[in-house]
């Protein structure tokens, strides 16, 4: 789920700490029977801990609490301070090293699952970072994380788009980060989780994009070279369930049997935050308005029964109340709107079929079958991660969307400047991978 920040939960983080007691455990019930842990994804490209100058083992401190508070499985490290990895002065990887052994203090492995989510150049031997960057983070605390949700995107146009690139042999722009490279600079090779934009468009990544079936097809190579790690998407909706299925191809089919006779499985997460991707939330719902969504895909494909075959009202742009569940951690953008949307920042006004189908009639219970809401708004605004209808039609509560006689006036809280900071950074991102 994205995202946790300093300031406190955000986004989908925030949607599931709204929800209630009872609906939380619910649903984590659901998840624990299908084989899904939650986990919860720190920072994003919104927040830079080091540069801003947070106390890394208070802030885990902090975090850890949360996890344990709103009953999370764990955390995934979506560190993207760039500015501080490109000084080269050691301080980002001892800010990492110092944080990830006060997460552990607070959060034991074997009882939680810790991830991080780098950008793959930073495993990789670039002289920008004659200080290491996560080669000397791993080195020093690499056995105290559970996986790397590796985002091989976003570093250049033509940057592991083809099965060499990504496994073996990277370019000179990013030298030595695929993945068998990766290992031999001292990781773990089942520990590197390919991350992979959700759609072949801009809208999830400014480039690194694949299609289903060639990265299905490097899945595949991979595994015949030893490599059991799995694949991690940004983001939901875009890397639903198909995409899932997809990726997954004859290297590690959803029925368990396998292309090498191993019944492999590529644990899914998204970053451990994003529902669709394969490392520790999995699932195939269908809906971000679902309960079921909120930090792993669940199974629904009803924006409020994880049971309910009611149809789906999620669609692919931040602008719906129903892309509250778009997630994803480790990421190059921190949240679930598209990049390219053009109703996904504050203010905006979005289009009728945003908020004319929404799930409403069981805000509190979310195994009760939802219906439609023929009322709901056809306009309004989106802010801070939530949808306020300008119309008198429809309030946000608990995870969901109830019609009601007055306009939704509020916006949950805390308020961070969320959407309209990140839009910034997406911008900034879809520029490609900086360097000094």
């Amino acid at each position: 789920m994205s995202f946790i920040l300093s300031s406190g939960a955000a986004d989908m983080a925030m949607a599931w700490q709204t929800l209630s007691a009872s609906q939380r455990s619910t649903i984590k019930q659901q998840y624990q029977a299908a084989g899904i842990k939650l986990l919860v994804s720190a920072f994003g490209s919104t927040e830079t801990p080091t540069t801003s100058g947070k106390d890394p083992q208070q802030l885990a401190s902090t975090m850890a609490a949360w996890v344990k508070q709103y009953g999370v499985d764990g955390i995934d490290v979506d560190y993207e301070d760039i500015t501080a990895m490109n000084k080269a002065d050691g301080k980002a990887e001892q800010w990492l090293i110092d944080f990830t052994n006060a997460l552990r203090t607070d959060l034991p492995q074997g009882q939680y699952i810790l991830t991080h989510a780098p950008m793959a150049p930073w495993m990789g031997s670039g002289t920008q970072w004659t200080s290491g960057a996560y080669v000397t983070v791993n080195t020093k605390v690499g056995s105290s994380i559970d996986w790397y949700n590796t985002q091989f995107y976003n570093q250049g146009a033509s940057e592991y788009t083809t099965c060499d690139g990504l496994l073996t042999a990277s370019s000179s722009n990013n030298p030595k980060s695929s993945v068998f490279e990766i290992e031999a600079n001292g990781f773990e090779l089942n520990k590197i989780v390919i991350g992979k934009p959700g759609s072949t468009g801009t809208g999830d990544a400014s480039n690194g994009q694949m299609s289903t079936g060639t990265l299905a097809g490097c899945v595949s190579q991979a595994k015949g070279k030893g490599w059991n790690a799995g694949v991690m998407s940004w983001e939901y909706p875009d890397a639903n369930s198909q995409w899932i299925t997809a990726v997954r191809g004859s290297a590690y089919p959803i029925d368990g049997s396998s292309d090498s006779g191993s019944s492999g499985s590529s644990t899914s997460t998204a970053d451990a935050a994003s529902p669709t991707s394969v490392g520790s939330s999995g699932g195939s719902s269908t809906d971000a308005a679902s309960p079921t969504s909120l930090g792993s895909s669940g199974s629904s494909t009803d924006g409020a029964s994880p049971t309910s075959s009611s149809s789906t009202v999620a669609d692919s742009d931040s602008a719906s109340p129903t892309s509250l569940g778009s997630s994803s951690s480790s990421t190059p953008t921190p949240d679930g709107a598209s990049p390219t949307s053009t109703d996904a920042d504050s203010g905006s006004t979005a289009a009728s079929t945003d908020a004319g189908s929404v799930p409403t009639t069981d805000s509190s219970s979310p195994t009760t079958p939802a219906t439609s809401a023929s009322t709901a708004a056809s306009t309004g605004t989106f802010n801070n991660g939530m949808w306020t209808p300008s119309a008198s039609t429809a309030t946000f509560n608990n995870g969901m969307w109830t019609p009601t006689t007055a306009p939704a006036t509020t916006v949950a809280t805390p308020v961070p400047q969320r959407r309209e900071e990140r839009t910034t950074h997406r911008m900034v991102r879809r520029r490609g991978f900086p360097v000094p």
